[in-house]
């Protein structure tokens, strides 16, 4: 079974140097029917305007992985991180016990995109972590490549929690294909273009909720970048 959420079904937070679309419960959008999916809490497609972004604020007992569809985010947290998020770079801040930080756009004038993605840890507490990685966009053409897991696989950045995030960019008539494992479900994120999900249509901003099944057939009908979560 494929659950689509289209893109203008999602939650918005709109200010001067912010526009955000919430595809679970967020802030000031709340749908009890839309409280999560598996592990996954919340998918934030955030635009932020040069010079525009997020004082310092707390968070605990979350994974936090931040993806940049475009632009350039600037990261400062109080375990002295501080780094410039670029195109292809998967960021986890782990919450565990307490953590704060900012994050802004590194540009006073070019606006930045990018997904904000927060999972249920395993385990209340943990250490506070962070951690930064490139993945080239010649690894992620016409494949999904892993990027985010819980055992390091394949150079992925490391999450307390039992899911994997995947990135793919499809050409026009590109597929490929997600075998599920027993139990397991999915979600799927399309940042930008149109892909069919086992003949299910997928527009930019849309997601969907995937159960009860064993393979993704996934064609893009336009150049198109997804992330897929492989979930518990």
């Amino acid at each position: 079974m494929i659950a689509v959420k289209k893109s203008n079904q999602r939650g918005r937070t709109k200010i001067d140097w912010l526009d955000s679309r919430h595809t679970f419960s967020f802030g000031d959008y709340y749908d009890p029917s839309a409280m999560g999916f598996s592990v996954l809490r919340v998918i934030n497609e955030d635009r932020v305007v040069g010079g525009g972004g997020f004082p310092t604020h707390p968070h605990r007992d979350m994974e936090i992985v931040t993806w940049v569809l475009e632009g350039a985010l600037e990261h400062r947290d109080s375990l002295g991180s501080g780094s410039v998020i670029l195109p292809g770079d998967a960021q986890r801040m782990s919450a565990g016990r307490g953590i704060r930080h900012s994050e802004f756009n590194a540009s006073r004038h070019t606006p930045v995109h990018f997904l904000q993605i927060w999972l249920l840890p395993a385990g209340a507490g943990i250490d506070p972590g962070y951690e930064q990685r490139n993945f080239p966009e010649s690894t992620r053409r016409g494949q999904l490549r892993l990027v985010v897991s819980t055992d390091g696989a394949e150079g992925s950045i490391v999450i307390h929690q039992d899911a994997r995030m995947y990135d793919g960019l499809l050409k026009a008539g590109e597929g490929t294909v997600h075998t599920l494992a027993p139990l397991r479900r999915a979600y799927l994120q399309l940042a930008r273009g149109n892909v069919q999900a086992n003949g299910v249509s997928l527009d930019a901003g849309d997601g969907a909720a995937v159960e009860n099944e064993t393979r993704l057939d996934l064609k893009a009908k336009s150049d198109s970048e997804l992330l897929l979560f492989d979930l518990p």
